[in-house]
């Protein structure tokens, strides 16, 4: 439920919204290629995004097992 809060969840939903929104409802080449660009930079930034975020809170997690573990010692 967490993740549906997410302002960069949203971002990425509005990017994606608006990459389909451009490929389907112009008709040019170059607006075609933007919207898709649009798109899948906009999945892109959420998946490093999420990443980094995961990427920390198990760096932090760690950091309290091994803190933990060397305060039973």
């Amino acid at each position: 439920m967490k993740k549906l809060m997410s302002r960069k969840l949203w971002a990425m939903i509005a990017g994606i919204v608006t990459g389909l929104a451009m490929v389907f409802g112009l008709d040019a080449t170059i607006n075609t290629v933007s919207g898709a660009v649009v798109a899948v930079a906009s999945v892109l930034t959420y998946i490093v995004t999420e990443g980094k975020v995961d990427a920390a809170a198990v760096k932090t997690a760690a950091e309290r097992v091994q803190d933990a573990a060397e305060t039973l010692q």
